[in-house]
């Protein structure tokens, strides 16, 4: 029964909730050695399971590509582990000696992590390393469509952890997940933080749980390919990044925005590398299969290839094809080519320079993706520059693929599965979260100024009607006036330098 598995789901939920309170009280007490070691050892072991991991989680969600998931999961294991390996968690982790200032690391507690479909093992992978990195316990709720893979993903960080040395219980998870257990989750009294990566639903109920949250925001990726670009690797980039793990990421590309100068280049370039570019009647079957009513994306295309996604509208294509492209001049949420597609679908965009190509970018950022991505192909570092000033996205990959740059794959951007999206798209940060964001810290200070407090009535308020600055300013020149005036008097047979009269005008003046 419905009301057995909600229930049942909600009780595994608190058990686990318990369970991470108890074990986080304890690995709060441990060494920064301690900590690193069982780090390492989480990493080491979801390394190790990549590929079977990858697999199980094409096998129940039927999203993606193997060996795709597969790289991910390297990443979210070596590369977010190298990232943040040497970062101190514990105890004194700053000391600034000029200001008296010590920094002291404190955890946050317990964390809800919230799993998406699309990424399900690489980001409850990626999620518990920064969590254990930062001394916290952590309870996922894996999207329901994922469990199984997501689950087995969180148990191999688990088992590690605790052979090496770490409490039971510090990674829990719910099972079987509802709705209900999520909600529960994200409101329990014992959850000090949300971590919640998934569809805009979810992440708005995280920031209204009452919780601090950290949550993303979509990413309807724009990639502008300026005039300059060396066309082929563009295309080759974009190509590759938009049909990774059929473009599941959510910093993939979304649409093409193409100089009309490079224009038929790219189009060749493009059918040379497996895309397929669709006539108008086909383009018009396509749109309500993309897109079923304004602005919804059709669940059913999500991480399919573009050969199924063709059939789906009834349209043959080549067995090579790689991906479907659709020129494309409007934008809105009744434009199902222009709205976010986790998907090998592209809209193709033509325009007359950068100036209308940066309008077109924007557009289609303030249709879902604000705060998150755009990519750019180009030679020229000033056009690049201006789109980084003017874009209101929070990273701007260049000459890279994006779905692999945004998550600091081919970039120097923080490793990570969770990409904040600031304030542009609702989020409190801007940054590829990492260990770091999950941690307080504390500052010891100590006083370096003295200020005289008088008593109430004891003295009038003595105002000065010039600014401090203004008033050394104007020693300074009364100075510089009195020396001048004493080395005119001293003449050339003087023997006395400028510098002595200077620390003799100093002291005469300080004791006026």
């Amino acid at each position: 029964m419905q009301l057995e598995k909600d229930l049942q789901s909600i009780q595994d939920m608190r058990d686990a909730v318990k369970k991470a309170k108890e074990a986080q009280a304890k690995f709060q007490a441990f060494s920064q050695a301690e900590v690193d070691r069982i780090v390492k050892a989480m990493a080491d072991a979801a390394y190790e399971k990549s590929l079977e991991l990858a697999s199980l989680a094409v096998e129940e969600t039927g999203l993606g590509v193997v060996e795709h998931k597969v790289i991910k999961n390297q990443v979210a294991s070596r590369d977010v582990y190298l990232s943040i390996c040497d970062q101190k968690t514990v105890g004194i982790i700053n000391e600034y000696k000029d200001q008296k200032i010590v920094e002291f690391a404190a955890p946050f507690g317990v964390i809800a992590g919230i799993v998406p479909t699309t990424n399900p093992t690489s980001t409850a992978i990626f999620k518990s390393l920064i969590a254990l990195k930062a001394r916290n316990a952590i309870v996922f709720s894996p999207h329901p469509s994922a469990a199984k893979c997501t689950v087995e993903a969180a148990n191999i960080c688990l088992q590690a952890a605790v052979a090496a040395g770490a409490p039971e219980g510090i990674i829990g998870w719910i099972p079987q997940p509802t709705m209900e257990a999520t909600e529960g989750l994200m409101k329990h009294k014992d959850i000090n933080l949300i971590l919640a990566t998934g569809g805009g639903a979810l992440v708005r109920a995280a920031y209204s749980s009452g919780k601090p949250a950290y949550g993303v925001g979509p990413g309807n990726v724009p990639v502008y390919i300026e005039k300059t670009a060396e066309v082929s690797k563009a295309v080759g980039r974009i190509v590759d990044s938009k049909t990774f793990d059929n473009g599941t990421i959510c910093a993939s590309e979304q649409a093409v925005v193409v100089d009309r100068n490079i224009r038929e280049m790219a189009i060749r370039e493009f059918k040379n590398m497996g895309a397929y570019f669709l006539n108008a009647e086909e383009k018009k079957r396509l749109e309500p299969v993309i897109s079923p009513a304004p602005g919804k994306l059709n669940p059913k295309i999500v991480g399919r290839s573009a050969r199924v996604i063709a059939e789906l509208a009834g349209i043959t294509v080549p067995e090579d094809t790689r991906l479907l492209i659709a020129e494309e001049a409007n934008i809105g949420k009744d434009i199902p080519f222009s709205i976010e597609k986790l998907a090998p679908v592209f809209a193709f965009y033509t325009v007359d320079g950068w100036q209308e190509a940066a309008v077109i970018c924007e557009r289609l950022l303030d249709l879902g993706g604000r705060g998150h991505t755009l990519a750019i192909h180009t030679t020229d570092d000033e056009i690049a520059r201006t789109f980084a000033f003017r874009m209101p996205v929070s990273r701007i990959v260049v000459n890279t693929p994006s779905a692999l740059g945004a998550v600091g794959g081919t970039t120097g951007l923080k490793p990570s599965f969770t990409l904040g999206c600031g304030s542009f798209g609702g989020n409190i940060t801007s940054d590829n979260l990492t260990a770091h964001h999950l941690m307080n810290v504390k500052r010891l200070a100590y006083g370096i100024k003295h200020v005289d407090v008088p008593k109430p009535g004891s003295t009038k308020a003595q105002v000065s009607s010039k600014p401090a600055v203004a008033v050394q300013s104007a020693k300074e020149e009364q100075i510089e006036e009195v020396v001048g005036k004493v080395l005119a008097k001293v003449g050339a047979a003087g023997n006395i330098d400028k510098e002595t009269i200077v620390k003799l005008v100093n002291q005469v003046i300080s004791q006026i």
